[in-house]
């Protein structure tokens, strides 16, 4: 089968590798209908992350089940999945109080799974899923194609940007930044707006995210960063700040713009993938009060609330993927979104 393979620094390929076969008893073999490009996997492609042997590339995913384990419960061959981008048994004390991205055996694709076998990347023609009754969801069929962006941003993108507005406790009549304007930072927009929030402050500087921006939810522009831009929302918000700040890039710099964008008692929510050495200043903390809370998104119990909606048609998160490729142009994939060219692409098989 094919799938994308990360060599080095900058260099992604298409390649031939085996076929996932043969399911344990836990297991599903799905074929992937869709997968994408994620931001975090641009730190292995920039070198700021990784690095060494050739990496399996991707971890959102739709497809179609093809085979089960003999152990496997509420799915059948046939089934359209969306599986999150984590991996968790559903059993462990984590797990049983809505925290699968912490599970005691939490697994990744692209990784091994608690045997020690090898699990593909997301990026490619079929993966084999451990834990496939506690991670997949079934989307009842038939499925709309016109859905498959808005299903797959619930894997990864949506479900994160959910997670920040949750961690930050957003509620009706909030006041909400957003720091970061990549395909989750922009979900963030949408989760806030879906939470209630009466102002969303979105920090970009780019006019095509803006405006997704703004169809989202964001009732405000900010393209200043650092203290410029805490300046700048207090001259929108007549000298004040906002009650809570959604982080969603991961930086010392986007951090700190963060925690300089809320009022005294406001509250973080921080989901970027750490890189470039965040750090919590907590004597600022302790005297402002501030409440901080994120972390890796608990997918997997996000996404039947917010499959719902998708359904309804009253979610459309799949409008951050504004470019779409065959497989085989994931090098092209890569490049387009560390270049800005896309926020955020989708691979077809």
């Amino acid at each position: 089968m094919r799938a994308v393979v990360l060599h080095a620094p900058g260099d992604v390929r298409v390649e031939e590798r085996e076929a996932p076969s043969a399911p344990g008893a836990g297991d599903a073999i799905v074929r992937v209908v869709a997968a994408c490009v994620c931001g975090s996997d641009l730190w292995g492609y920039r070198g700021v992350r990784g690095g060494g042997e050739p990496k399996a590339m991707g971890h959102e995913l739709v497809g179609v089940v093809e085979e089960l384990g003999a152990e496997v419960g509420g799915l059948e061959v046939g089934d359209f999945v969306i599986s999150p981008f984590s991996l968790a048994d559903g059993t462990c004390q984590a797990c049983r109080h809505g925290m699968p991205a912490a599970c005691d055996h939490v697994t990744f694709f692209g990784g091994d799974d608690v045997d020690g076998r090898g699990i593909e990347g997301a990026q490619g023609e079929r993966v084999r899923v451990p834990f496939a009754e506690a991670s997949l969801v079934r989307v009842p069929g038939p499925v709309d194609e016109a859905l498959l962006p808005h299903l797959l941003a619930l894997s990864d993108v949506m479900s994160t940007g959910h997670h920040a507005a949750v961690s930050a406790g957003v509620g009706p009549g909030d006041v909400v930044a957003v720091v970061g304007d990549g395909a989750v930072g922009l979900s963030a927009v949408l989760a806030a707006k879906r939470l209630g929030a009466s102002r969303i402050i979105a920090m970009s500087r780019h006019e095509d995210r803006q405006a997704l921006a703004r169809r989202f939810g964001a009732t405000d522009v900010v393209a200043e960063r650092g203290d410029e831009a805490v300046a700048a929302i207090r001259e929108l918000l007549d000298g004040e700040l906002a009650d809570a700040a959604l982080e969603c890039v991961g930086t010392k710099e986007s951090m700190r713009q963060a925690l300089g964008s809320v009022r005294g008692g406001g509250r973080v929510g921080y989901v970027g993938v750490p890189a470039g050495g965040p750090e919590l200043p907590v004597g600022f903390l302790f005297g402002r009060n501030i409440s901080i809370a994120g972390g890796m998104a608990p997918a997997r119990t996000y996404i039947p609330e917010l499959l719902e909606d998708v359904l309804a048609g009253s979610l459309e998160p799949g409008l951050v993927f504004d470019l779409e490729l065959p497989l085989a142009e994931a090098a092209e994939a890569y490049a387009a979104m560390d270049e800005r060219r896309a926020i955020k692409v989708l691979l077809r098989p």
